[in-house]
């Protein structure tokens, strides 16, 4: 019934990878006060099924990139979907918090599933095609990670938390099981060795014009992964909200960015990709000043709150399919290399961002703290847009 495929994959098999991607990070988040308990351990414990499991996912993706561009994008994605659809099995069944986060960090293979899909995009198409494909991918994906609070919320409320994970397992292996009939092999230029491959990888290291890219994708992205480890407690200390209620405003954010990657989408085929990075990081910052200044004059509550931390998620929008595009058209010949690097620094700054967001957001500052993060986070984005700008103008003009 489920023939191998042999033709690139239709754009809806992109979507629901990375939209899976984005969804095992998100939808059990409104669970963790209830994990915490039933566990019988700290809030910060089980956070690490966060960071713990960002930090595996910059691990693997190191690994992931340099495979998808030796063996091909196909054989290496089956394997990870394959991973994932057991390890979230094996979370469901868990009756110990160790044995949980262990599991939960076997759960990071799915990020090759964005990593994949972005060289899969690259392989196929010029830069600005490129980022106006992913702009569309991530309006469509951002329904998955905006309906996926809401959906866990609701999950844990009605059949507790480990429901969220029971539905992990069920996509995983749906996601598995069409990858398998729909996406074939788009990688038409495979080195010869891996060791061949590993030889050329320091080039790409070398390209600060890649790094420019990547770090602005990296602490873009890093602002999400902040509001999404702070929220929970904000929410439950300083305006007292039900997990359902959490979960439909945690969606705000992904909303924002499901706006802002329509406008990719519509504009970055004409418009260059510096240009997008930095129009994106500059509506992310003043939303989040604007935030902190109503907090200063006492003004800030809940909505006011969302309000502010949306304009991260349109930025992000705004941002990402065009910083993430240019990484890995820096060198086409290293698209999986470069894509999975991207990943690689920007899940290991979210591991970090996370952790020192749980260990600087407390009862007392709450709100404060988390928006400067956010904010902290949002402007190193926008200096490295701002580099790579002015990077490609140098370019341009020595081209001339």
């Amino acid at each position: 019934m489920f023939q191998a495929a042999t033709t690139p994959p239709r754009f809806a098999t992109l979507v629901l990878l990375t939209g899976l991607a984005t969804l095992s990070l998100n939808m059990f988040l409104p669970s963790l006060p209830a994990m915490a308990e039933e566990f019988q351990v700290d809030y910060a414990l089980v956070s690490l099924a966060i960071a713990g499991y960002l930090g595996i996912t910059a691990f693997l993706q190191i690994i992931i990139g340099p495979l998808s561009d030796r063996y091909g994008r196909r054989p290496v994605l089956l394997a990870a979907l394959l991973v994932f659809a057991i390890a979230s099995t094996a979370c469901a069944l868990a009756t110990d918090v160790y044995v949980f986060l262990a599991f939960r960090v076997l759960q990071g293979a799915i990020v090759s599933g964005w990593a994949i899909s972005l060289a899969v995009v690259r392989d196929t198409r010029d830069p600005q095609e490129a980022a106006s494909v992913v702009g569309f991918i991530s309006m469509c994906m951002a329904v998955a990670p905006m309906l996926g609070p809401m959906v866990g919320g609701v999950l844990d409320e009605l059949f507790g938390w480990r429901a969220n994970f029971i539905a992990y397992a069920v996509l995983g292996t749906v996601a598995l099981l069409l990858c398998w009939a729909d996406l074939g092999e788009t990688n038409q230029n495979r080195s010869a060795t891996l060791r061949r491959q590993m030889q050329i990888y320091p080039q790409l290291l070398a390209n600060t014009r890649f790094w420019g890219y990547a770090v602005c994708s990296a602490f873009s992205t890093g602002a999400f992964y902040v509001f999404l480890a702070g929220t929970p407690l904000v929410a439950a200390v300083e305006f007292d909200m039900a997990p359902s209620t959490l979960g439909f405003f945690m969606g705000t954010i992904t909303a924002g960015f499901m706006f802002g990657s329509f406008l990719s989408g519509r504009f970055a085929k004409r418009t260059a990709l510096p240009t997008m990075m930095v129009l994106g990081r500059t509506v992310a910052c003043g939303g989040l000043a604007a935030g902190l200044v109503l907090l200063a004059a006492g003004l800030l509550d809940k909505s006011l709150f969302f309000a502010a931390t949306v304009f991260v998620g349109i930025g992000n929008g705004l941002t990402m399919p065009s910083s993430n595009t240019g990484a890995v058209s820096v060198r086409p010949d290293l698209a999986g290399s470069a894509s999975g690097l991207t990943g690689a620094l920007t899940v290991g700054a979210g591991a970090i961002l996370t952790t020192v967001t749980g260990l600087a957001v407390s009862a007392g500052n709450g709100v404060y703290m988390l928006l400067t993060i956010m904010l902290l986070s949002s402007a190193v984005g926008l200096a490295a847009a701002l580099f790579v700008r002015r990077a490609e103008g140098v370019l341009a003009g020595q081209a001339t």
